[in-house]
């Protein structure tokens, strides 16, 4: 049995609080992102509970009387804890180096691991398809356990809302981008 999985980017937010909602034409996009994936007879949903990630999938979850899981290791990864001018150069770094942790932060292979492990219960729980919601940098490198080749260049090209398929069938994988823009 070939599963697949929709990794789903959250659409756009006000902000990165967890509290952070989404705009006006955030809600657009997430109606937009529920006619996309209305037909893909999806049986799970999972979702960061970061209010921008929920209100993503939430019209898709009322339209399909699906439930949507909300699970903490879907939060976005936090790069330092502190505010840091040099941001985006010590994130690109951490693509480079999978073990570097910045102070206050989460490197990328453990944030990668945390993500892994919710596919792979959605994987075990034998759906057939599941939407798993989450945030730009965790997803990059959700993406990058699969594909070796993602990296900051393939995050900063992540729009919002974004779509990522992910088949699973017996000894084969397979990722590809399927959100039309």
């Amino acid at each position: 049995m070939t599963q697949n999985l929709y990794i789903v980017r959250h659409c756009q937010a006000e902000g990165q609080a967890p509290d952070a909602k989404l705009t006006d034409l955030g809600r657009q996009q997430a109606v937009k992102l529920a006619d996309f994936l209305a037909d893909k007879e999806i049986g799970y949903i999972v979702s960061s509970p970061y209010e921008r990630a929920y209100r993503t999938i939430a019209p898709l979850a009322e339209r399909l009387g699906v439930e949507v899981v909300l699970d903490d290791r879907l939060t976005e990864r936090v790069l330092s804890g502190k505010n840091n001018v040099d941001w985006r150069d010590m994130l690109r770094k951490t693509y480079e180096d999978l073990d570097l942790c910045y102070e206050g932060g989460e490197s990328s292979s453990t944030a990668m691991s945390r993500a892994v492990s919710v596919v792979k219960e959605v994987v075990s729980g034998g759906y057939r398809n599941a939407v798993v919601v989450s945030h730009g940098n965790l997803i990059s490198l959700l993406l990058k356990h699969f594909d070796s080749r993602i990296g900051f260049e393939e995050w900063e090209a992540l729009s919002n809302p974004d779509v990522y398929q992910l088949s699973l069938a017996e000894n084969q994988t397979s990722l590809h981008r399927v959100w039309p823009e």
